[in-house]
């Protein structure tokens, strides 16, 4: 009994939340390479977020609001894709011997990455950054600067040598 406690308190839930860039492709294959014996009797959560369509950005050639059809055939599009990317991530996940749960959730990916944290019980947040500079941060935003800031793990960021 007591084994199977201190069994228990080792095994530790790792998340490697992951989009469409290189960069967050490269974070994942690099906690794989480099991280691949600690995560032996660990659990590997592989998540991702859609984000919520931005409407007032898309309109129709009239200069209208574009229809609704239009709207969701987009939503749709953006739901397939994830889940693409996610089933790619756990076949990466499988060639290297790693069993992953995947995951995807609808939002602001930094609000849905440290909810997501908090929620599940993570240990340890791993993100891909795309190294931007001061201005692009400042009015683009950093998901990975806001989850260093927020989220109630320790947050491993991973930028991609150049």
């Amino acid at each position: 009994m007591a084994e199977e406690q201190a069994r228990n308190t080792n095994k530790k839930k790792v998340m490697v939340a992951i989009e469409e860039s290189d960069c967050s492709h490269y974070a994942l294959k690099w906690v794989l390479e480099n991280l691949r014996d600690s995560l032996s009797g660990s659990s590997l959560v592989v998540f991702t977020v859609q984000t919520t369509a931005s409407f007032r950005h898309v309109y129709a050639a009239s200069f209208g609001t574009a229809r609704p059809e239009m709207l969701q055939s987009v939503e749709e599009n953006k739901r397939k894709f994830s889940l693409v990317l996610l089933e790619t991530a756990k076949e990466i996940c499988a060639r290297q011997g790693v069993i992953a749960e995947t995951i995807a959730e609808v939002g602001d990916p930094k609000v849905a990455i440290c909810n997501a944290v908090e929620k599940l019980n993570i240990d340890m947040l791993i993100l891909g950054t795309h190294g931007w500079g001061t201005f692009k941060r400042t009015f683009l935003g950093s998901v990975s600067n806001y989850c260093v800031q927020n989220a109630k793990c320790p947050v491993l960021v991973i930028k991609k040598s150049k």
